[in-house]
This record gives structure tokens, sequence and C-alpha cells, in this order.
């Protein structure tokens, strides 16, 4: 067979689409969230050692709020910046708002080399920060994006305001209940319609009766392939080093966490920390509630900046 010819066999240490029709069906399904969130100013392509950063560019309508500290979203695994459609509209509101698609995740990022591992995430996170050309950023990251943030806190924190965490991954090891719920939940997407209120409310899962949500997971699921390991939880004496503004967010019921544990243990091994546990929620804290939440992330992002001579406020 001539060289020309011969097919790549995909790497098993980078996420991928399956077929180049259900990217494109998958990135429809993204398109009709993000039309119920605030319109983006631009989109842009960054440049990273580990491959292309798409980024979403948000507000604020407020002009004069363009010298505040901008906010930075990190998704969970196994989404995108689409995820974010309930906060974008309030935080654009106040601040400039950066969104950013993971590479190895389904998004619109394209992921060249693995960046898994604690230290190179750090590096990708600071390059994209540095080719946006923040300095100075709150960062918010939820789940997956969570352990994200906390782990940007760890090893590059020159360029983090604040650090917030909704129901992150990284506090603790998951266990086999948090997994057993993220399969339910997946297989409740495709119960008869009657069926699918009462197993919402039983999983704690809103995406099951929100028939955009439930669109944009089946295609998720048949599109992509994630490739990387869980990651590990920061130990105790990591956590005792970090010294960014740190507000930790959980539900009553995630199963990821255990809500008052962490409550306890992330405030008094972090100086200075907030922790606040939601009720009527579980691992989705900023969907469920995303009016409730999207004002908490703000009175904290002011809250730090008042303090902080370096945010201008």
């Amino acid at each position: 067979m001539p060289e020309s010819t011969k097919k790549t066999r995909p790497r098993s240490d980078i996420g991928r689409y399956l077929s180049d029709d259900l990217r494109d069906r998958y990135f429809a399904a993204c398109d009709v969230l993000f039309a119920k969130g605030a319109p983006a100013l631009f989109e842009k392509d960054v440049e990273t050692s580990f491959g292309t950063t798409h980024v979403y560019r948000y507000g604020p309508t407020d002009p004069a709020a363009e010298t505040r500290t901008p906010v930075v979203l990190i998704h969970g695994s196994g989404s995108c910046s689409a995820q974010w459609y309930p906060n974008t509209p309030a935080l654009s509101a106040e601040r400039a708002v950066y969104a950013l698609d993971t590479p190895g995740d389904p998004g619109r990022s394209v992921h060249r080399e693995p960046m898994w591992q604690p230290e190179r995430a750090a590096q990708w996170l600071d390059e994209a920060l540095d080719g946006l050309g923040l300095d100075r950023v709150h960062l918010v990251g939820y789940s997956y994006g969570g352990w994200l943030t906390l782990n940007q806190a760890l090893r590059k924190p020159e360029r983090l305001a604040s650090a917030t965490l909704l129901d992150p991954r990284g506090l603790e090891k998951e266990g086999l209940r948090f997994w057993i719920w993220i399969f339910v939940s997946l297989f409740a997407t495709f119960a008869p319609k009657a069926l699918r209120p009462r197993l919402a409310a039983w999983l704690e899962q809103p995406v099951i009766v929100i028939p955009e949500l439930r669109a944009w997971i089946h295609a998720r699921v048949r599109a992509f392939r994630i490739s990387r390991p869980v990651p590990a939880a920061l130990t105790e004496d990591e956590l005792r080093t970090i010294r960014t503004p740190l507000y930790l967010v959980v539900g009553k019921r995630s199963l990821l966490v255990h809500p008052k544990r962490q409550a306890e243990r992330v405030p008094r091994l972090v100086p200075g920390a907030r922790a606040e546990i939601i009720a009527n929620t579980g691992h989705g804290p900023a969907l469920d509630h995303p009016e409730l939440l999207n004002g908490k992330m703000l009175r904290f992002m002011d809250d730090t900046d008042s303090l902080d001579p370096a945010s201008g406020a």
C-alpha cells in the first residue's frame, strides 16, 4: 500500500471524534444550548503545546466593567462550554467572561498531546491564558474542571485572583456510588417520557427532563471518546500550600464528594477558603440553581477584588 494511502491508527491517549458526521451532529446540539445563554462576542482559537484551545468570549454589557478582573470558565468531563448557558448571562453582565473548551473533551478544541498529568494540565491552562493575554483571572471549574482549577491553584497560581470549585473532582477518591450514578443517569435519559420526571428527581439529574440537554448528551455519547485516567485527589499537604482565595460549592446530595466532610476540611486546610453546601441539588449546583449560584460567585469575586490591590477594584 502506498505510504500516502495508509490509514493512521488513532492514538489511545488522545480524545477523539468517531466521525465527522457524528461530530457535526454533536456541534449542532451544542449550538442549541449556546443559543439559550448569552451571545458570544467572539470565538477564538489559542495554540498551546497540547493542541488548539477554542475559547468563547462574553460581555460585559457595561463597558465600564471591562476593567474588572475577568472570569474564566472550565467545564466538566465529557462536556464543553455549552454547559455554561445558564450562567453566562448573569456573569457576563458584570465581567468579561471566557469559556474554554478543554482539549481531550468533546468541544471545538483540537487535542494533539496528552495533558492529563497534573504538571501538563497546569501548563496547558497557563499557556491558554497567556495566549488570551490574561494576566489575572477568576477561575471557575465544575467537576473535572474543578480539578483543573484546584490543580492550577496548586501548581501555577500566579494568574489567579480566585478559584471557584463547583462540586469538583480532586478532593477525595471517587467512589463506586458516583460512577453508578453516572451510568444510571445516562440510561435514564433513554427512559419513556412519562418516567423521566420521577427519575430526574430521584437521581438529582435535570438533564433527563430538559429535551435540549438530553439531545446534547445523546449526541456526545455517540460522537466522542475520552482517553484519560481519573485524576488523583490532592493530598492534605498539597492543599495546605494553596494561597489562592478559594470558594468551594458542593451539592447537599453530591455523590462525588462527601459534602459535610469537604465543607469542614477545605477551609481547615486552605487559609481563608470558603465552603458552602447547596440544598436540593447533587452534582450540578450551577445547573440546578443558576440564579442562586451566579449571585454567590459574583459576590465572592467582588469580595476578593476588594481585598486584592492587583484587581484595580
